[in-house]
């Protein structure tokens, strides 16, 4: 396998799949307007990894698409939005050469050579009512798609990994590349010869927002890991940068988590009953606040890390780290200040600011609304995910995508090689039950509740 393609990979999911960055402060609500002026500047406008691409990649995939595509010089808004539709990309909300946010232009300080590369942004990067947020998690990213038509545009090898990496758009496997990366290195990070078979199998998930980073003493979907730690952020790179490189590169990555740490979640932008979320939030607060914190004036996060028989939902992220990865991990350069836990519990209960904007839920994106979040017995087994997120296809009453039932679904609209907007809660870790502390509500009070969400 050629690290350098896995480390692109790794790079753009860049603590994809359940990545939950905060910097030294975390917590605190203290942040340094120079560093977050700094890791701004950095996460948009820097790179960190060598071109993997030529720069005319972005136009000559369209041979590949069949039919006729836009002409990128006669319309490039066009075919911008072509383009984004087919790899589910967003625009860049600050300048970045005319490509959508998670391309990028770098260059080889070796050789000088210039070309394309992916960021963290390709992920982490969403949009939602034809807006794009930094920090918002792209839940249209078709990743392995990305890869796919890439490298054959490049006339190089069908980008292969040996493992999952996606089968339905908006879901990222970045557990699994990190897992992948750090078993070819030492403690002291020099390279392996052999791969370390430490057994661990990750799921695909979907990927968090940024703006609720803030209020985490822990990161990640499990919770293991001190949100504190800088160096758990970067092993995403370990495919292509030696240990000195590391250590030179910590204080950009810190200043970037400043600025991650400082990033606010998006108003709802329709009208609000206030009647009704004041009610809602009489029920919040007596029946999820002790899980999932208070808002307003003053806000408090509890930081609870529930156990996977009270959660039950999907275990397979949860149980993913076996005791030999996490024991390898922790005698690296990367958990030298800050170790990830050894005893898995559960899943972390997340702040819920700015919740309407992040569908779907769940930690794998198996739920399409809040409605079916506190309603169990009405998720759906199979559907597929919108063609955007156009408001035109947001549904205000549930809050969430309004999505096109498939049950059952046809052996050809299975087929996840030719489809992968489908969500089949039947694959590996996609699994869409537990969380059944809604189900005990009555439909008003449901309303209510999710009135009040909205105002998060």
């Amino acid at each position: 396998m050629n690290l350098r393609i896995m480390t692109r990979i790794g790079m753009l999911s860049c603590v994809i799949a359940a990545v939950a960055l905060d910097v030294a402060l975390a917590g605190t609500g203290v942040v340094e307007p120079a560093a977050v002026d700094r890791g701004r500047e950095a996460l948009t406008s820097r790179s960190f990894l060598k071109p993997e691409w030529s720069l005319e990649i972005y136009e000559n995939v369209a041979e590949l698409w069949g039919g006729e595509a836009p002409d990128p010089d006669a319309d490039p808004e066009a075919y911008a939005l072509a383009f984004n539709r087919r790899y589910g990309l967003h625009p860049a909300p600050f300048p970045n050469d005319g490509l959508p946010m998670g391309l990028k232009r770098s260059t080889d300080p070796g050789t000088g050579r210039q070309g394309l590369q992916v960021d963290c942004l390709v992920c982490h990067g969403g949009s939602i009512g034809g807006q794009s947020f930094v920090g918002l998690g792209n839940s249209q990213l078709d990743m392995i798609g990305l890869y796919q038509d890439f490298f054959q545009a490049d006339g190089r090898p069908i980008f292969f990994t040996g493992f999952t990496v996606n089968t339905v758009r908006g879901a990222v496997n970045a557990g699994q590349m990190a897992a992948v990366l750090i078993s070819l290195r030492k403690p002291d990070l020099s390279r392996r010869l052999f791969p370390i078979l430490h057994g661990s199998k990750f799921p695909e998930t979907d990927v968090p927002a940024w703006w609720n980073l803030k209020y985490k003493d822990t990161s990640y979907y499990d919770g293991r890991t001190d949100a504190r730690s800088v160096r758990s952020n970067m092993q995403f790179m370990l495919g292509e940068k030696n240990r000195e490189q590391f250590e030179e590169l910590e204080p950009a990555f810190a200043d970037i988590l400043a600025y991650l740490n400082s990033i606010d979640a998006p108003s709802y932008p329709f009208e609000i009953d206030a009647n009704l979320a004041a009610s809602g939030r009489a029920i919040f607060e007596n029946q999820c606040a002790k899980c999932h914190g208070s808002y307003g004036d003053e806000p408090s996060y509890p930081n609870l890390i529930v156990e996977l028989d009270r959660i039950g939902t999907d275990p397979a992220r949860a149980l993913a780290p076996s005791d030999l990865l996490v024991s390898h991990y922790n005698s690296t350069w990367f958990a030298e200040e800050y170790p990830v836990d050894e005893v898995m519990t559960g899943y972390q209960a997340p702040p819920l600011e700015g919740i309407w904007a992040t569908a779907p839920y769940l930690h794998n994106g198996s739920v399409p609304t809040l409605e079916q979040v506190l309603d169990s017995s009405s998720r759906p087994d199979r559907f597929r995910r919108p063609p955007s997120t156009d408001f035109e296809h947001y549904d205000t009453d549930r809050v969430g995508w309004r999505v096109e039932i498939l049950d059952p679904v046809s052996p050809e609209a299975a087929n996840r090689e030719k489809d992968r907007s489908i969500f089949d809660t039947g694959r590996y870790g996609l699994g869409n039950q537990g969380h059944t502390f809604g189900d005990a509500l009555r439909p008003d009070e449901r309303r209510a509740v999710i009135e009040y969400l909205k105002t998060l």
